[in-house]
């Protein structure tokens, strides 16, 4: 029908033309016609009038009146004025009449081809109308506006295609969410293309063509987008009515819902802004309250979770725990939706130790003149100071205290690597956050050295002037194997899956050990070189140390207690001692 619409031409019947020749007889009341019409003149105005609209049944005549001819087209308007009079004529006087029932079901067959050959001309001819000969006699302001309207074919079947999408989607309500899920991205763009071009296309459109008629206008309108609009804005209604307490993971379509609702709230109410379609706004504005209700809920039940864990499996070799890393990711999510959040904490604070937040964090001023985002800054620092004191709680578990430090080490390090890199995350805690939590992350680094290395460290004899007995050298050499090899054994097992922090770890201790151990080595190890079992008793060269060292930190030990005893042996004779 579109195609053929092409060669009409839409000044050859207009909407208005049939509007204005209707609307002539709306004071019909008032005519002077109605003092001299009489039964007789019915009687001539039934004879006359029924075949013509009996002819042009809808029922019957499937091709269109003002296309196939403007005379006749004219004839049947002037049929339905008149039959208007002589029906009014019968209700104020003779409402007993036989009449009255023939001159109803004339009236209604009228009703239905005029019905029809109006919803055939605009369906046909809306590309083609013509914003010029529009722009003076509508409420519309330029020709820009009007054109916004006219969109080309490709882009109304996308928004056709877009709300059948909807349509599924409000089917699938009830289903699974996972099912559901996806279907919400299309929503959103139907929703968007749906207002800004359809409904804001149509309202336009009736304004125009209904002009002269407030009340034709808002009644065709709501014809038209009433019941849409109700469909359209019941998915948001329908999906936060699903579940009271939703879980944390699905506050980020929620969020996707709120932002493009929120956005489209001022087109909405300029829309939709007489009473009968009011019904609409006020289901749009109540889908956004009840979101803005379950993002709330399901901030409050994300932290609850972190406060909850308990799990009570330790992390194999202090590694990153499961918590840190789903929290984090959350986390680094949830600032991405900055606005939203701003507009939900602003109004409804989540309860929180706000002495203690105050004094653990100071949020940055960020410039920006429509959002204020410091509710969100304040509620993001919370929730990462309820992770680590989360951890603090598990890393106790440990009944090694080094693995302890190093399990501290390791998530904070991801924590803090989360929020360097991610832009929002950054912005929202700022570089006084980084500041403070790289200088913890130091101070477990330090701890955990001196836990973990602390006793080998010890067996090398502090640089004096005076010489060691060969004896006392003997003593520092077994000393110095037996802390080695059992710090080793236990710290090859750790983990750390950061490689720059992996690397620090290494040269860090290899720096405090390495050249300790090589003066130590190179000093006494001439002296005893008479000794027997030399190979039992100096078990690593310098060099050998760094090559054990570049192995720590990837949970595979390079030393067994099995194999002790043969790798010195074979190191032993790679020195030259065997």
């Amino acid at each position: 029908m579109a195609k053929q619409a092409k060669c009409v031409s839409f000044s050859t019947t207009s909407p208005k033309s049939i509007l204005s020749s209707l609307s002539s007889s709306t004071s019909f009341s008032q005519s002077p016609i109605n003092q001299t019409f009489s039964l007789s003149m019915v009687e001539e105005t039934l004879d006359s009038t029924e075949p013509i609209i009996k002819k042009w049944d809808p029922n019957t005549k499937t091709i269109s009146l003002f296309r196939h001819s403007r005379k006749q087209a004219k004839e049947f308007i002037i049929c339905v004025r008149d039959l208007r009079r002589a029906m009014h004529f019968l209700v104020s006087q003779h409402s007993q009449s036989p009449n009255l029932v023939l001159t109803h079901s004339l009236m209604e067959i009228a009703m239905s081809r005029l019905e029809k050959e109006f919803f055939m001309i605009l369906s046909s001819n809306l590309d083609q109308l013509d914003p010029e000969s529009v722009s003076g006699h509508s409420s519309i302001s330029s020709y820009s506006e009007f054109e916004y309207v006219m969109q080309s074919d490709d882009e109304m079947e996308k928004a056709s295609e877009s709300i059948a999408e909807v349509e599924k989607a409000s089917a699938l309500v009830i289903t699974d969410w996972s099912v559901l899920e996806p279907m919400i991205k299309n929503w959103i763009k139907a929703a968007k293309i749906g207002v800004t071009t359809l409904f804001k296309g149509e309202k336009l459109l009736c304004d125009h063509v209904f002009s002269s008629s407030t009340t034709i206008r808002d009644s065709c309108f709501y014809e038209i987008a009433n019941e849409s609009g109700l469909n359209l804005f019941s998915l948001p209604e329908l999906v936060v009515n699903k579940e009271k307490k939703p879980p944390p993971e699905r506050i980020f379509k929620l969020m996707d819902l709120y932002a493009a609702i929120s956005e489209l709230r001022p087109e909405i109410e300029l829309i939709f802004n007489f009473d009968s379609v009011a019904s609409v706004k006020t289901l749009a504005i109540s889908s956004l309250k009840k979101l803005k209700n379950s993002i709330h809920t399901c901030l409050t039940e994300f932290e609850l979770k972190i406060q909850k864990d308990s799990s009570k499996a330790l992390t194999p070799g202090g590694g990153i725990h499961r918590l840190t890393r789903t929290t984090m990711s959350f986390i680094s999510s949830l600032s991405g939706y900055s606005r939203v959040l701003s507009e939900i904490l602003a109004e409804h604070a989540i309860k929180r130790n706000t002495r203690f937040l105050e004094s653990y964090f100071t949020a940055p001023i960020l410039e920006d003149e429509h959002i204020n985002h410091h509710a969100t800054s304040v509620h993001i620092a919370w929730l990462i100071l309820v992770l680590l004191c989360k951890l603090d709680i598990k890393a106790e578990s440990y009944k090694d205290v080094s693995l302890s430090y190093l399990f501290l080490v390791n998530n904070i390090r991801l924590v803090v690597d989360t929020v360097r890199s991610t832009h929002h995350l950054r912005n929202l805690l700022g570089d006084d956050w980084l500041t403070k939590h790289e200088a913890k992350l130091r101070s477990y680094t330090t701890n955990y050295e001196n836990a973990a290395w602390a006793k080998v460290y010890q067996t090398v004899p502090v640089r004096t002037s005076t010489t060691l007995s060969p004896d006392q050298a003997k003593t520092h050499f077994k000393r110095f194997h037996v802390a080695f090899e059992e710090a080793y054994m236990k710290q090859s097992s750790c983990v750390i899956l950061d490689a720059k922090l992996r690397d620090e770890f290494k040269v860090s201790i290899a720096r405090k050990l390495v050249p300790e151990y090589k003066e130590f080595y190179q000093k006494y190890l001439p002296m005893l070189r008479e000794e027997i079992n030399i190979e039992m008793l100096v078990r690593f060269k310098p060099d050998n140390l760094e090559n054990y060292l570049s192995h720590l930190f990837h949970g595979t030990p390079m030393l067994s207690d099995s194999s002790s005893s043969a790798s010195s042996s074979s190191m032993c004779i790679s020195l030259g001692y065997g």
